[in-house]
């Protein structure tokens, strides 16, 4: 008689995430890295067996309960092949960035085979002059931060590293966080921690997740959390808001210096963060009032995971982050205007134990029958319009099998009806913005990502100006009302509250001093 295969209990968290599945929205996060030369297919193979396969998790399928009330598990494949995980295929001419953004579009709308262990490795030849590698992993496997690991375990700092890792082939697949992320997490690391990384300019609860626990668990901060997530009226209807359909779009910007974003956040006197969210909105901006949608004073709110692992947890898999909702000012004309609406809303989320809140309420939703997680799943996801997420990748260049890794961007699946998602990663000195529709409700994304360049540009041009236009053109003294007395791009009066004895907000203080 065959052996039972081994098994394992899903934590409620992961649970959760696998029964969100639905034909629209399949609960997966996609990858892709792009190479500047063609990839090796068997020395890629061989990175992933070494690498990849050293974990048992990467080898299991899931087991469905056969209780109403009994939690999935983790179970040994017994016919895994590694050949049904790693597929070969080339971009039809003309290879270009469209053609590989179309076909990431396609696998987005596959799913997974739940026969065997959830992830795949597409390695794409005939892209430009290189190559690319489309990876695909169920959420219920790990989080985005935790993908970024297992897609930087395969890359190297040099180009002729071996396949396997120094001390490998003598470790037991259980030693696998403690070998083969051990290079990962320390990347991630210094990246979450490093104080030019894109994150550290952002949410500070990601930086500090027992400082969120610990918010939680006092009771005026947690209750007052757990209100907004539960009491916070559903999203006002646009055209980024319907029901969903089978076929999806990916698209993203071109690589944008660091450098020039930190420069026009200072100038500004916003963070990295600051700039690329307030430029993501008035791409939405931009884009709805080229549909003919009314644009001016929406606000478009968006669910953004937020990870509470600990340093100490920054090699394992699973889930482990929470969720807050920022509400982007999309229906403002003013760039400025915009950055400083956008600001004052990042800033008020960072000390707040919502993510910390959500995260247990994602715990719960994991113990409930599927038919009451759906309810409590919809719910939720009613009250935004999309998901936005934010990881930092390396500093520095990265290989894998030999070829260097010109550019990487990811996606977290939307649940339930979301059909707009946004991701901002950084990589090697730039930053990439990408953009996932729902084909039936935004078939051209494109139009986004155009959007998103002309809006940095717009504030670019804004700070050149500003730097060059005399001062005294705006009085020194104290505001009466306590407004700014500066004119918008509009030529309205500007709506920020002035500097305490000034009669100028701080983005136009900042502008006219150069």
């Amino acid at each position: 008689m065959a052996a039972r295969p081994k098994r394992e209990t899903f934590s409620p968290v992961d649970a959760t995430w696998l029964r969100m599945d639905t034909p629209t929205n399949l609960m997966m996060i996609t990858g892709v890295m792009m190479f500047d030369e063609p990839l090796d297919i068997k020395r890629v193979r061989a990175v992933i067996e070494q690498r990849l396969l050293r974990h048992e998790r990467f080898r299991q399928r899931v087991h469905m309960p056969t209780l109403p009330l009994g939690m999935p598990e983790w179970e040994t494949d017994p016919y895994f092949d590694l050949g049904a995980h790693i597929h070969r295929s080339a971009l039809p001419q003309p290879g270009d960035l469209k053609t590989l953004q179309e076909m990431v579009g396609d696998l987005m709308s596959t799913p997974l085979d739940r026969y065997k262990p959830l992830w795949q490795v597409h390695v794409i030849e005939n892209f430009g002059q290189g190559g690319a590698i489309i990876c695909r992993l169920h959420h219920c496997i790990a989080d985005g931060l935790a993908l970024m690991q297992v897609l930087l375990s395969l890359t190297d700092s040099e180009r002729d590293a071996p396949a396997a890792l120094p001390g490998e082939e003598t470790e037991h697949r259980e030693g696998w966080l403690s070998t083969l992320l051990k290079p990962a997490a320390s990347v991630m690391s210094r990246t979450v921690h490093g104080a030019e990384v894109l994150l550290h300019e952002g949410f500070e609860t990601l930086l500090n997740p027992a400082h969120a626990k610990e918010l939680a668990r006092l009771g005026t901060d947690g209750v007052a959390a757990l209100a907004k997530l539960l009491l916070t009226l559903p999203d006002r209807k646009t055209l980024f808001r319907g029901k969903c359909g089978i076929t999806k779009r990916a698209v993203w910007t071109d690589p944008i210096p660091l450098s020039e974003v930190k420069s026009l956040g200072s100038a500004l006197g916003s963070t990295v963060n600051d700039v690329l969210l307030a430029a993501v909105s008035g791409a939405l901006h931009r884009y709805m009032e080229a549909q003919g949608a009314p644009a001016d004073g929406v606000d478009i709110r968006a669910m953004v995971p937020v990870s509470l692992r600990r340093p100490s947890e920054m090699g394992t898999l699973g889930n482990r982050f929470g969720l807050v909702i920022l509400s982007l000012p999309v229906g403002s004309r003013d760039p400025l205007e915009r950055l400083v609406v956008l600001k004052k809303r990042m800033d008020d989320i960072k000390s707040t134990p919502e993510a910390a809140v959500a995260f247990g309420i994602l715990n719960t939703i994991g113990l409930t029958p599927h038919d009451i997680e759906k309810v409590i799943v919809d719910i939720f996801a009613s009250k935004v319009t999309g998901v936005m997420t934010n990881v930092p990748g390396p500093k520095e260049s990265r290989y894998l099998a030999g070829s260097r890794l010109s550019g990487l961007m990811f996606w977290v699946p939307a649940a339930a009806n979301l059909g707009l998602g946004i991701s901002i990663l950084s990589y090697a000195g730039a930053v990439i913005v990408g953009v996932a529709t729902d084909a039936g409700l935004v078939p051209d994304p494109e139009a986004i990502v155009k959007g998103f360049h002309s809006e940095l540009a717009e504030m670019q041009a804004l700070v050149h100006a500003a730097a060059a236009a005399p001062t005294a053109a705006l009085p020194a003294s104290a505001s009466a009302d306590g407004r700014c007395h500066a004119q918008t791009r509009s030529g309205e009066r500007c709506r920020n509250r002035a500097l305490p004895g000034r009669a100028v907000c701080r983005v136009h203080d900042k502008l006219t001093q150069g």
